[in-house]
């Protein structure tokens, strides 16, 4: 129901930029929120993945990845996911796809450098649980849906930037420009809405997975530490996916604003139990 919610959300959202060029609008509006919306259910994991530049990896080439996913995915009662390997250097993992039958584990192949087995167990324990809890279809919707909606909110910008004033009713681009700004400003207030809640408790039942906070703790202590250190070149939509933002490090303005994960140390306190 949620999702249904965000589909619509978006779509009602697309309409009302269209319906500022008038009828005509209203109507490529509806067409371009039927494409997106749809395209967004169903290609969702493939955007992610395509996002984070990652390739399916082969048992023989991560036996022991493909061990410690099998072996949650065996403790947990889900079909063993598709696992994706990420060249990025800077050491992150998420999760994605329609649901458990569907689902993709992805982690960068800095990850695998910095972790030891434990603390990979703990964070492939945390993502796992995202798929059970079926968050990564909610997710996974409304990181595509926000791509969308900022790419055509920047295409209405620019069109209105150049155009606007050489017609009748050209003082609609304030109107237009506030609409271009503001919509992926929703989008992202929506993931912030949903991821951060969605952290806390992929947390609490990861742990009850590995059968131990502790090494999920460490595990975000040092992925926290990266990010800060080691840039990854990931759509700011796609950020919230992340078991830690990837863009942690980069000076944005109004950083609090687009904050889509809760404070690392609240987590970590809360998994060793000290909140």
């Amino acid at each position: 129901m949620k999702t249904f919610a965000l589909l619509a959300l978006f779509g009602a959202l697309l309409m009302g930029i269209g319906s500022l060029f008038g009828q005509g609008g209203l109507i490529i509006g509806l067409g371009i929120a039927l494409v997106l919306v749809g395209g967004s259910y169903w290609f969702s994991d493939t955007l992610a993945v395509k996002s984070a530049g990652a390739v399916p990896v082969s048992e023989e080439e991560a036996p022991e990845l493909y061990a410690v996913v099998r072996e949650l995915a065996q403790r947990d009662g889900v079909p063993m996911p598709r696992v994706f390997l990420s060249p990025a250097a800077q050491p992150n993992a998420f999760a994605t796809g329609r649901g458990p039958n569907r689902a993709v584990v992805c982690v960068t192949r800095g990850l695998l450098q910095v972790l030891d087995r434990d603390e990979l167990r703990g964070v492939l324990a945390h993502e796992m649980s995202h798929v059970k809890n079926r968050d990564i279809l909610i997710g996974s919707v409304a990181a595509a849906l926000a791509m969308g909606v900022t790419f055509i909110a920047r295409m209405v910008m620019w069109g209105a930037i150049f155009t606007g004033n050489d017609r009748e009713g050209g003082g609609n681009i304030f109107g237009v420009l506030a609409m271009a700004i503001l919509a992926p400003i929703a989008a992202l207030l929506i993931q912030m809405a949903i991821s951060r809640s969605r952290e806390f408790e992929a947390d609490r039942s990861g742990a009850l997975l590995a059968g131990d906070g502790e090494p999920l703790a460490r595990a975000l202590e040092k992925i926290e530490a990266y990010a800060k250190q080691v840039p990854m070149d990931v759509d700011p939509a796609q950020a919230t996916a992340y078991i830690i933002n990837p863009l942690t490090g980069r000076k944005i303005s109004f950083a609090g604003l687009f904050t889509t994960h809760p404070p690392t140390a609240e987590r970590i306190a809360r998994l060793r139990g000290e909140r």
